[in-house]
């Protein structure tokens, strides 16, 4: 359950009457760095042409299914089953998210393009600093100075990282889905309405589907029953404004498809089907070891986020349980790891509970994992491949070109079969900084499962539950 009230210890201490001062010292901190971050941001779209920060793919994509939802697109051709799935919408790239977020798309088709750019950046920055505001909350802090100055502060360091870059120059929704559930589930139990945060975000992409069993796991069967039914409904919609394209998507298994997105042994997916797929040499020979692997690390991964909710810690057990996503998705590219910014907040906020050498183990959690996730300056330094605009570290191996993929399939000779040394550990350092992850998750959720205030004894106070 979230906590309703501020830890005493800490970043609190700021909410104290007597210590105001320490918050508008922590404000000042957060605004100066969250400003420099946007500054250097608006420095460099100022003095480099658009290609060089933004190549909206993606954003063009949902635009282009919102168009396919207002009338029949012009290069819809008759006898295809459905025209949104059917054909490749830019760039030989298919359509794959739900029929409802098709629907929900068509709002991107009111302002002008140029307009939606930048629109899109906005709003995602704007989502950034929402899901660190709803951490801290899901942390215990109430609104004041200190908790708007750390929740400014962790901005301004996550902001160069890679994947959090990568969603702005795709033009992605990685981060309004990720804000949308970390303020869902980051509100009070006592809200009816808890969890259809969740069910929205999966009704527009299906990867959030995950909460719901660890909302059951956790014994919170109203919340989980609102994702269920909001997702429903969703689902519902999508039948009524779109028969045709919603038969097509749910009966004919295009939902299950990961290959509709490309090669999924391609570097930028970081997944544990991708780094199976790409150390067995072909799409093929890593299915089944994938769904080997998938299997367990789904069901390990779910009992450990439930045990840490349990144990009265629930924003490590729903970042535990978005891991789990990250990990067996077929599919999960680099800029669906902005899951790294809400686990900067906590592993900051750790830091600061916490006392002594714990205190620097919390702060060199955070730390590797704004260096791992970062976005290099390196990648400003001339001419680059279309992918690695945002060189961060799984861009130090080469890897397949999409129209390679596209027009020939899967080959033997695709750079990822064929990675070693240096590059093994550069191109898959997403999925193995995730799986080291997991392994301290694991082992916290075992410790806390086998002795009552485990994690209170590696430096963190329980906070007080609703």
């Amino acid at each position: 359950m979230v906590t309703s009230r501020a830890p005493s210890t800490g970043l609190s201490r700021a909410l104290h009457p007597s210590r105001r001062h320490q918050g508008r010292w922590l404000l000042a901190a957060g605004v100066i760095a969250f400003a420099a971050a946007l500054a250097l941001y608006g420095h460099y779209l100022l003095t480099h042409p658009r290609p060089d920060w933004m190549v909206p793919v993606d954003l063009r994509i949902y635009r282009f299914a919102g168009f396919v939802v207002r009338h029949q697109p012009p290069w819809y051709k008759p006898g295809l089953a459905s025209p949104l799935y059917d054909m490749p919408l830019h760039s030989l790239m298919a359509f794959t998210y739900t029929p409802f977020a098709a629907m929900v798309f068509t709002i991107l088709t009111v302002p002008y393009l140029h307009l939606l750019l930048t629109l899109s950046i906005l709003v995602n920055i704007t989502m950034l600093v929402v899901a660190i505001w709803a951490t801290f909350t899901g942390l215990g802090y109430r609104a004041g100075l200190a908790k708007a100055g750390a929740t400014l502060l962790v901005a301004g360091a996550v902001f160069w990282t890679e994947p959090v870059q990568r969603t702005l120059f795709l033009g992605q929704v990685e981060l309004v889905l990720m804000a949308l559930i970390m303020w869902d589930l980051c509100q009070p139990d006592r809200h009816w309405w808890k969890g259809a945060g969740v069910g929205i975000a999966a009704g527009i992409k299906l990867v959030p589907l995950i909460f719901i069993p660890y909302l059951l796991l956790t014994r919170k069967f109203r919340q989980a029953a609102v994702a269920t039914a909001t997702f429903a409904v969703t689902t519902v919609l999508g039948f009524a404004v779109l028969p045709a394209d919603s038969r097509y998507y749910w009966l004919n298994g295009i939902f299950a498809k990961g290959s509709r997105t490309g090669f999924v042994g391609w570097g930028g997916n970081q997944s544990l089907r991708a780094i199976i797929t790409r150390l067995a040499g072909s799409v093929a020979a890593g299915d089944r070891p994938w769904l080997v692997a998938a299997a367990l690390t789904l069901v390990i991964g779910l009992l450990a986020a439930a045990l840490l909710d349990r144990a009265g810690y629930p924003v490590v057990g729903i970042l535990t349980c978005a891991l789990t996503g990250l990990l067996v998705s077929p599919i999960s590219w680099d800029h669906h790891w902005v899951w790294i910014v809400p686990a900067v907040a906590v592993a900051g906020t750790y830091a600061v509970r916490a006392s002594g050498a714990l205190r620097w183990a919390w702060l060199g959690l955070a730390a590797a994992i704004i260096g791992i996730f970062a976005a290099w300056p390196v990648a400003w330094s001339g001419p680059l491949d279309p992918n690695n605009y945002y060189l961060g570290l799984i861009w130090l191996a080469p890897v397949t070109s999409t129209l390679s993929y596209a027009y020939h399939g899967d080959k033997p000779f695709f750079p990822e079969y064929h990675w070693h040394g240096v590059q093994l550990l550069a191109g898959n350092s997403y999925i193995l900084a995730g799986l080291l992850l997991m392994l301290l998750l694991v082992g916290l959720a075992v410790r806390s499962g086998l002795a009552s205030g485990a994690l209170t004894r590696l430096g963190v106070r329980r906070p007080a539950r609703s």
